[in-house]
């Protein structure tokens, strides 16, 4: 994915600023950055979710809005806040999704029952999504994610509100998806995971990208964590308010 001059404007707030990107095909790749550094946003123009008021997004060579139904057919999303079709069952709407990208009903049948083995929710197949809980719900929305076979996961929090079990069955999927070629983008707050999981990634604050590269380069000699603070600012050490302490 390439991502060019993109700018995003909210009446005078100017949530992504000339923002440009490169992310490897075959790499797993971290946006990190502090809450409105325009991680979402980036993210939902990347995807054709979102119009940019400027610049460009290609997907291995195909314009993201220029040629909106070949790019998309590439992308496998799983956007923070969007909802579900949650009055079908979890079988349902998997289901549904793989025939929106044109698959026939044997094969998404077939993939749909892999996919639900695969996230641990086969008993659940036939429960309506509206009562997963929010874990479930995360890993029925990665299903209908990956069930057209994309060559770009974008994931934005994938992890939040997944039980420890179901995450690490989550990370060695991904791990699989990138192997076989597969790229993933992953927006996500826990630097560890990201230190963990990703080989590239990028820091952005205030809509602009304020370091990117390999994992390595972008730390240095430091934890990301630590790297994370220095370029972000806003750390404050403090001890608290008098009140606050009790002896």
């Amino acid at each position: 994915m390439s991502l060019s001059g993109l700018v995003k404007r909210f009446g005078d707030k100017l949530a992504v600023d000339r923002l440009s990107l490169e992310v490897p095909a075959g790499s797993f790749y971290g946006l990190v950055g502090p809450n409105g550094a325009g991680k979402t946003t980036t993210l939902s123009m990347a995807t054709g979710l979102l119009r940019p008021d400027a610049g460009t997004a290609t997907i291995h060579g195909v314009d993201v809005w220029a040629d909106p139904v070949a790019a998309k057919a590439m992308i496998g999303n799983l956007a923070d806040g969007i909802r579900l079709f949650d009055r079908l069952t979890g079988e349902q709407l998997v289901t549904y999704t793989g025939m929106l990208f044109g698959l026939d009903r044997a094969e998404v049948a077939r993939r749909t029952a892999d996919l639900l083995q695969m996230m641990d929710l086969t008993a659940a197949a036939g429960t309506a999504v509206v009562d997963y809980s929010a874990g479930m719900t995360k890993k029925i929305a990665l299903a209908c994610a990956l069930v057209h076979a994309p060559r770009l996961l974008v994931l934005d929090e994938p992890f939040e509100s997944v039980d420890p079990v179901s995450a690490a069955n989550i990370e060695d999927i991904l791990r699989a998806y990138t192997r076989d070629g597969g790229t993933v983008i992953v927006s996500s707050h826990s630097m560890d995971l990201v230190q963990r999981m990703c080989d590239h990634v990028a820091v952005l604050a205030a809509g602009r990208v304020l370091a990117a590269g390999t994992v390595a380069e972008v730390r240095g000699e430091a934890t990301l964590q630590d790297r994370f603070v220095e370029l972000v600012g806003g750390r404050h050490h403090t001890e608290g308010p008098a009140w606050l302490r009790l002896s």
